[in-house]
């Protein structure tokens, strides 16, 4: 048996479990900073508002129910009365909002957050049926007056003084919904029609917003019809509904939604969350969900960016330390496991590197600057040791083509196992075909028993 061999591949792995503890580090540091940079965007969000949801208008009516029970007494049974009180929701037959987001960048330190101002047109046509549909003509029910509601996530983003047009009419809001359905949002006072009467009349809205991360509305229309333009050229269009139309490019988007109630399911999925009375809130999960919009979270982060990279470490110094072992088994080039352990090091530091230029100028431009500058010194490095710069040359290429492919398994998530899979067949197919005719007896002055 070689000794001297097994020894020096035995010396290689175990410089490469060493090398795994900086690694491990770089990553466990990523994840703090990471950790940090959520902290301050919430920060900045708690500021300036939330991801942003608008759900209605929607009609509310609330209402008192008299409620005839029999009670058994010591004289009898006897017939009592009680009051319930509820609220109807009603639903608009058309809607329709139009909206304009532009966004903006808000920075604290070196971390920054991604907010948008949405001036939205919102319109709204309700056909509501006498007695607002209720049984019996509502002999039993007490009707109060009714209220246009409007749920909006954080009204704190409302950029403008609030009201709805309906004719000639311009009604204020005021804080509140007017019904536990909606936990945060707005309301305003309806004049009171004939309720003996279908009521037809429509509503409009101008609704200025500021928020963060996404825009989102919940389609409360029998028909609803939603338009969205922006200036953000990274859209992510999230919800149960993609857009009918859209269009992307490097100055922004547009975006059409159209649905209609048979694909919502929206009236039926609001009398379970109203509940009976329509004064509770329970299951609204699958109201609150029916929503679809826009996310402007930056598509790429560098921290994900860069700990993906360091997944690859492991790798990438191994296949620099088998570059290594075959330059000393084809040139007979002698390298001590201090070179290997130093030019190891100088990679898990490229790592290093990334991720504190990432956070100043970007991922690309880091991953940039960072490849050069270790291509750079390991080619300077290795000229010397090995006494041969195009020895070293020819290392710093090969380093720097790994480093091309690595941002291209990068940049390419869904293609990575298969092009990190190929990478790995091809280096192994190029040590087979090199080293094919070597004797490894032979390797490091041993005596050929055999070949």
């Amino acid at each position: 048996m070689n000794w001297k061999l097994a020894g020096k591949i035995g010396t290689i792995l175990l410089l490469l479990v060493l090398l795994s503890i900086p690694m491990m580090r770089i990553r466990n540091l990523i994840g703090e900073r990471q950790a940090l940079r959520n902290g301050v965007v919430a920060d900045i969000e708690r500021s300036s508002g939330y991801a942003q949801a608008i759900t209605g208008p929607i009609v509310v009516v609330p209402y008192t129910r008299t409620v005839r029970e029999w009670q058994d007494t010591d004289t009898g049974r006897r017939e009592v009365f009680r009051t319930v009180p509820g609220r109807l929701h009603l639903l608009p037959s058309d809607f329709s909002l139009d909206g304009n987001l532009t966004s903006s960048e808000l920075s604290r330190g070196i971390y920054r957050a991604r907010v948008f101002s949405a001036a939205t047109t919102l319109r709204a046509v309700f056909e509501l049926p006498a007695y607002y549909g209720l049984p019996d003509q509502a002999s039993d029910y007490k009707l109060s007056a009714p209220l246009l509601a409007v749920g909006i996530t954080d009204i704190r983003g409302i950029g403008n003084g609030l009201s709805l047009v309906s004719g000639d009419q311009r009604v204020d809001f005021v804080p509140g919904t007017g019904t536990p359905l909606l936990t945060s949002g707005v309301h305003a006072p309806l004049m009171a029609g004939d309720v003996t009467q279908a009521q037809r009349f429509e509503v409009e809205i101008k609704l200025d917003l500021q928020g963060t991360s996404s825009f989102s509305v919940t389609p409360v229309g029998r028909e609803t019809r939603v338009a969205l333009t922006s200036d953000w050229p990274h859209p992510s269009f999230i919800g149960e509904f993609l857009p009918r139309e859209r269009e992307v490019t490097s100055n922004g988007f547009a975006a059409r939604w159209q649905t209609s109630f048979f694909a919502t399911n929206l009236e039926g999925m609001l009398e379970v969350c109203a509940g009976a009375d329509g004064d509770s809130k329970k299951n609204c999960s699958g109201f609150e969900q029916r929503q679809f919009g826009v996310s402007f979270i930056d598509p790429v982060d560098q921290y994900a960016q860069s700990d993906r990279a360091t997944k690859y470490a492991f790798l990438f110094t191994g296949l620099a330390f088998a570059s290594f072992f075959l330059c000393e088994v084809l040139r007979r080039k002698a390298l001590h496991p201090v070179h290997y352990g130093l030019v190891g090091l100088s990679l898990a530091v490229f790592f290093l590197l990334l991720i504190a230029l990432a956070e100043h100028t970007g991922f690309g431009l880091a991953y940039l600057l960072a490849a050069v500058v270790s291509v750079a010194l390991n080619t300077y490095y290795l000229s010397q040791v090995l006494k041969s710069p195009s020895m070293g040359i020819a290392f710093g290429s090969a380093q720097a083509v790994m480093y091309g492919l690595l941002y291209g398994i990068l940049r390419s998530e869904d293609y990575a196992l298969l092009m990190g899979s190929l990478l790995v067949f091809a280096v192994l197919g190029t040590v087979m075909v090199l080293t094919r005719h070597v004797n490894w007896g032979e390797f490091g002055g041993a005596k050929v028993t055999a070949e």
